[in-house]
């Protein structure tokens, strides 16, 4: 069968320029000139001239008045005229289209919806399938045999009467009246106040046509009805305005639509012009590109925008319409459930959010939940709301008995956002959620972690130009707060549904833009998804905590924090403040008259640790106040707060762990915060012991042995540095007795292995020679031998620096093993400290990052194989290279050699990854 595409030129210019400018970005090529919406305009054609359609015609509108302008004097009146950024566009798109060898056409008097439906129809009566290329959903009213609908930017086709039922809860031949009740804001046609497509679908359900819900407009009670009463006179105009005119006087038939052959020269000039790299490249070959390559090109990565590393803009980005504010409805009665349900059944994805009383998610109670299937309508479901005179609502318990089978059916594709709070609030009402698929803070975190904040506020501000409703719209905020169960539910359903919205319209850009980065996406899908499941157990499962030891660390850690207090005022011969930086500054600068070695940002001697640590070496109370200090914050943070941290419901502290949180993709944890928790000091070991097994467990902890020096040598190649992890000596000493010339490593000193071991882990972190000086206590020049010395021994891994420095000014950003990347905005910068700081994250990163992925594949395979031994060993920690398990006694043998074994082999590296293991019945004693 002949094949006829029709595209939507005029509804693809506007959307492709909207939706570069909802990101605050604008491509442009290399003279100078916007090339946003011709940019996305130009890769869409490219994609529907690969599949090769026998027939195709680009519709634009035609410049002045439509006969709709006659029947209806303010139809479109509110729409601004052309920006001129985009109406410089116009010429250029055109000339593209026409050397592409595109048909263009234009007809006056009426829209280019009214060209395609005229061709569309007159096609499809000929026997040739039609395709029309748009994203308005005013098409919708074509739909039939032979006639689809494709949204080349979302990938979205529509192609029957259930899929156009699926979408608006209409039939094909219903879409007008639909448009004529709703209105269109665009075209500034006024509809039925307050009704949306949720009700005139409603309506026109039990009523059919527009005609009949004119007709019972009397029947129709409430508000509502009111409305539609009002309204009754304008809506035969509205529906002759929503009509798509399908006998247009056309001087071609669509079998005069041939594609015509392309203008290679042409092209050629054109693409040039206006920095189209992909396809030129297309172009010159001769050859079509790879789906792949097209989705690149799709989301502006390999374009070239100025000033920056990467380009600055995707062309599969979001329309116009994912800027607008939705529909949304309140579900309180049972044929509305029942409709959701139907929803969630038939969608391919939906996304769904959870409203609760508390941001602890081991304590949060349920007040309502939200779903999207759609774009630009949501539903929410309030189930906890008791403030008084609150509407009726549906049974929680029911409500979620309802939802189990599509909750939990593994095959049925969740997203949300930081949904691991989602997942737990659901498990501890009794649903354990499966299929949960993508989360817009992951994609947006893998997809660039520095560019944006990932809170969903942020998010839609800079990828969809969209203003969120924030939680303090509705709950207010300080001492006027209320819990959201007091919020009125019009409220709630405004700001809750969004949520489920916002988060669709998030994932359809973001999705896109990792499909068109391979390794990135394999970041997404492989470590950072599969992880979130695995955290949200180890979140639930939580650690036992010795209350009694917690206390006697307290007391203890209270009386030398008192030794220290009195060491302090004899040592200033007088009594002062500890805790107050002023009265330190007065005494250590003012009257001590110590050097002032670190400054506040306003210039005032600072008293932060770094400044204390700078002057220790002059006077012993700075040191002293120290000693205070790192007591204090071991009291205030672990030994007095844990006890508090315990959860009533587990009896254990739930600590919480954040993905999107550090650039390099470590994991950090809060309430408690254990990556914080003091190694090198025996207070900070001692509070490990507070974190207990409970009777005839044990706990286990595995850590990676100096996993970022190897992934070092694996990254550096450097022969020296391999063939001392091959040969399983000690690195360290090995180091040193490269660098210090010695023949055995029995020859090195400890001062030796210490110096080596600073300089193995310093050059990681880009350590100075000034810094290793301070910290071996030896001059700057005796330091400075030290790293030559090191790079004479070791020169792979100054090369590996110095490659790396330059990969991350050549490219913006350095990439872990698997691909991650870390962006690195100052890498150019003029400023020298800016510049020195971007390139030791460009060095460290890697090292870091791909740490960080290891570990993260390791829980994931671990995980998996727990899933079986569930009774007999669970992960409840990790922090840092360390998994931490709570283990029945008989079983420690086993969980030992499997975590090991999957941990040793969550990587390939040039050098092996060791694992060391302990046993306990505390933590302090496995670690």
């Amino acid at each position: 069968m002949k094949r006829l595409v029709l595209i939507d030129g005029s509804s693809y210019l506007y959307r492709a320029y909207h939706a570069f400018k909802a990101q605050g970005r604008d491509l442009t090529g290399p003279d100078g000139s916007p090339t946003g919406a011709l940019f996305g305009v130009v890769n869409m054609l490219r994609s529907t001239l690969n599949e090769r359609p026998d027939y195709v015609a680009f519709v634009v509108d035609a410049p002045g008045k439509t006969f709709r302008d006659d029947l209806f004097p303010q139809y479109k009146a509110n729409r601004p005229p052309m920006p001129d950024d985009l109406r410089a566009q116009v010429l250029p798109m055109c000339a593209i289209v026409e050397a592409l060898g595109l048909p263009i056409l234009r007809i006056d008097g009426v829209e280019a919806d009214d060209v395609i439906g005229t061709l569309a129809l007159q096609a499809a009566d000929e026997g040739i399938d039609v395709t029309i290329s748009t994203g308005d959903k005013d098409f919708a009213q074509l739909v039939r045999p032979g006639v689809a609908l494709v949204n080349t930017m979302s990938g979205s086709r529509m192609d029957s009467d259930e899929a156009v039922f699926a979408k608006f809860g209409v039939q094909p031949n219903q879409i007008i009246d639909l448009l004529s009740l709703m209105g269109d804001s665009v075209d500034n046609i006024p509809g039925v106040d307050k009704c949306g497509p949720k009700t005139a679908a409603k309506w026109l359900g039990e009523y059919g046509t527009l005609e009949n819900v004119i007709a019972h407009a009397g029947d129709i009670k409430g508000k509502i009805g009111d409305n539609l009463r009002a309204a009754v006179d304008r809506l035969p105009l509205n529906r002759q305005l929503t009509t798509i005119k399908t006998d247009v006087a056309l001087d071609r038939s669509p079998e005069q639509l041939a594609l015509r052959e392309r203008d290679a020269e042409a092209l050629r000039t054109l693409y040039a012009r206006y920095g189209f790299k992909q396809a030129l490249r297309e172009l010159e070959s001769g050859a079509n590109a790879t789906a792949n390559e097209i989705a690149a090109d799709r989301a502006g990565l390999r374009a070239t925008a100025a000033g920056h590393a990467r380009a600055s803009a995707s062309a599969e980005t979001p329309d116009a319409a994912l800027s607008a504010k939705g529909e949304y409805e309140a579900v309180t009665t049972q044929p509305q459930l029942d409709a959701l349900i139907a929803a969630l059944q038939s969608a391919d994805e939906f996304a769904f959010d959870s409203e609760t009383d508390s941001l602890d998610p081991m304590r949060a109670n349920l007040v309502g939940l939200s779903f999207a299937t759609e774009t630009g309508r949501a539903v929410y479901i309030p189930l906890g709301h008791d403030y008084p005179g609150a509407p009726a609502q549906l049974d929680r318990a029911a409500v979620l008995d309802a939802l189990r089978p599509v909750l939990t059916d593994p095959a049925r594709r969740k997203l949300g956002q930081h949904g691991k709070y989602d997942l737990h609030v659901l498990r501890r009402h009794g649903i354990d959620l499966l299929g949960y698929a993508d989360d817009t803070m992951l994609e947006s975190f893998v997809y660039n972690a520095t560019a944006s904040r990932h809170d969903m506020d942020s998010l839609a501000k800079r990828y969809l130009g969209y203003d969120t409703i924030k939680y303090a719209d509705v709950a207010g905020k300080g001492a006027k707060a209320i819990a959201f169960s007091q919020v009125a539910i019009d409220d709630a359903t405004r700001y809750a549904a969004e949520d489920a919205d916002v988060t669709l319209r998030l994932h359809r850009v973001l999705g896109a833009r990792l499909a068109a980065e391979p390794e990135l996406e394999r970041v997404y899908r492989e470590i950072e998804m599969p992880l979130v499941p695995v955290l949200e157990r180890i979140e639930a499962n939580g650690v036992m905590i010795d209350g009694d030891e917690l206390r006697r660390q307290s007391q203890d850690l209270g009386k030398r924090m008192l030794d220290a207090q009195i060491k302090a005022t004899e040592l200033a011969g007088r009594t002062f403040n500890l805790d107050s930086p002023k009265q330190l500054q007065a005494l250590l600068f003012d009257e001590l008259k110590l050097p002032v070695l670190v400054k506040t940002p306003t210039g005032q001697p600072s008293t932060n640790e770094e400044a204390l640590e700078a002057i220790a070496d002059q006077h012993e109370l700075p040191r002293v106040i120290l000693e205070y200090r790192g007591l204090a914050k071991l009291r205030s943070t672990y030994t007095d707060k844990l006890s508090e941290m315990v959860n009533p419901d587990t009896g254990r502290v739930h600590t919480s762990y954040h993905q999107a949180g550090a650039a390099t993709g470590r994991l950090a944890s809060s309430d408690p915060n254990l990556q914080n928790i003091p190694i090198r000091t025996d207070d900070g070991r001692r509070i490990r012991r507070a974190f207990v097994a409970p009777e005839g467990r044990r706990l286990v902890a595995c850590d990676y042995s100096q996993i970022e020096l190897r992934i070092m040598a694996h990254l550096s190649e450097d022969v020296g540095l391999v063939r001392a992890f091959e040969s399983g000596a000690d690195v360290h000493r090995a180091t040193a007795a490269e660098v210090f010339g010695k023949k055995s490593l029995d020859e090195v000193s400890g001062n030796e292995r210490r110096a080596a071991k600073a300089i193995n882990f310093g050059l990681m972190y880009g350590m100075s020679a000034f810094g290793l000086a301070r910290q071996l206590g030896i001059g700057r020049g005796e330091a400075q031998d030290y790293i030559a010395l090191y790079f004479s021994r070791y020169p792979g891994v100054r090369d590996f620096m110095e490659r790396t420095r330059q990969d991350a000014r050549d490219r913006g950003y350095v990439e872990t093993v698997f691909g991650r990347r870390l962006y690195l905005e100052n890498i150019k910068a003029t400023n020298q400290g800016l510049r020195a700081g971007a390139e030791r994250a460009a060095i460290n990163a890697p090292m870091q990052g791909t740490a960080a992925d290891i570990i993260k594949r390791a829980m994931i395979d671990i995980d998996a194989w727990l899933a079986s031994h569930a009774s007999s060993a669970k992960m409840i920690l990790q922090v840092h290279d360390e998994l931490v398990f709570e283990v029945e006694a008989d079983f420690v043998d086993t969980l030992v050699g499997e975590a090991s074994r999957r941990m040793a082999g969550a990587a390939s590296l040039r050098v092996p990854l060791v694992v060391d293991s302990g046993v306990g019945i505390n933590w302090d004693e496995a670690h």
